[in-house]
């Protein structure tokens, strides 16, 4: 576990992969990755569990078993004997590239924070592509699935064929062109 990134490759050649571990190894594999530098990024949700004894607090991956490590594929050798590590995602025999916006999109998926302004909005259709500008997913662009009182969008990571629904105010949505 001492080796460490290689300098020659630049920044410019990193993209994010897809890392499966073991099952109920992300933690300590983000953790491990982390050691021998390489940028990881684990989406945790936070939920409330209850026991007969108590009530905690309690982060779980998003997507089992999944997490995203920022690399250059030569450097994706480093991380095979990782303990905890199964197997990079692969697509037509290369391993699977996850585009920025859709890293950015779970990260806005998992603030917390919310700004709560109207503003008058743009007439917006099912099927539209929409931006959501203020509120805890800010940022976010995805698809308008039902137009009511609250938008629903669907928020899609195609390289890994998962999709989450999220309900957003009208106000805090506008139309891309």
């Amino acid at each position: 576990m001492n080796e460490k990134l290689s300098s020659k490759d630049s920044p410019n050649n990193q993209k994010w992969f897809v890392v499966k571990t073991n099952s109920r190894a992300e933690k300590k594999v983000e953790e491990r990755l982390r050691n021998i530098g390489f940028e990881v990024f684990l989406p945790l949700q936070t939920s409330i569990s209850q026991w007969s004894d108590r009530i905690k607090e309690v982060s779980k991956p998003l997507i089992s078993s999944t997490l995203f490590i920022h690399s250059t594929e030569l450097d994706l050798k480093l991380i095979y004997n990782t303990p905890g590590f199964h197997s990079v995602l692969h697509y037509q025999n290369k391993p699977a590239i996850v585009r920025d916006f859709e890293i950015n999109n779970l990260r806005i998926l998992l603030k917390q924070d919310s700004e709560h302004q109207l503003e008058e909005t743009s007439s917006i259709e099912t099927g539209d592509l929409v931006e959501v500008t203020k509120g805890p997913f800010k940022g976010l662009i995805a698809t308008s699935i039902e137009v009511n009182r609250n938008h629903k969008l669907i928020v899609e990571i195609e390289s890994l064929g998962q999709k989450f629904v999220v309900h957003v105010s009208k106000s805090f949505v506008k139309k891309l062109v």
